[in-house]
């Protein structure tokens, strides 16, 4: 969640206990939550913890999410990983639903060199070489190409996330 929606963590954590996912967890004031969930809850647990967010803080957010396979798959197939010894610059967009191939094909490569990025089902690939301070490769920029909800984060986070997710699935 951006700057404009403040919420502590631990009301976050309570809030995703309440729809009834196990383990919670957060990692760093950022709106990034683990948890167990069955499948049945796991496929509803986007829209109820955005509806109890709203319900309960008064704030409109959306909710992304991932679970500990799919962040895992996204370690494996970022296809920047041995392209550049600098892991400061890779960033990877989840998307909240998969764009089209027409969406993708629209997109002007070139407008944001040096920056690039690659399309892989609902997740975005970014090498983002200035920093992401000063891309024009924004969650606003691919909200509005793909008509969804986007979220970024660096490859550290990433690779944090993804090790969570593996210690809070067994």
């Amino acid at each position: 969640m951006g700057g404009k929606h403040k919420l502590p963590m631990e009301s976050l954590t309570r809030i995703v206990e309440r729809v009834g996912c196990r383990n919670v967890s957060t990692y760093i004031q950022s709106g990034n939550v683990l948890f167990s969930a069955s499948p049945t809850l796991a496929k509803r647990a986007p829209r109820l913890i955005q509806a109890a967010i709203l319900q309960q803080l008064g704030i409109e957010v959306p909710v992304v999410m991932r679970s500990a396979a799919e962040l895992e798959q996204v370690l494996r197939n970022n296809p920047f990983l041995g392209k550049t010894r600098e892991t400061h610059c890779l960033h990877v967009a989840f998307l909240a639903t998969t764009p089209t191939r027409t969406q993708i094909t629209a997109l002007d490569k070139q407008s944001c060199a040096p920056d690039q990025f690659i399309v892989v089902g609902d997740t975005i690939f970014l090498s983002l070489q200035n920093g992401v301070a000063k891309t024009k490769l924004t969650n606003k920029y691919f909200d509005a190409k793909f008509t969804t909800t986007t979220t970024v984060r660096n490859w550290n986070t990433v690779q944090k996330l993804a090790e969570l997710a593996t210690t809070t699935a067994e």
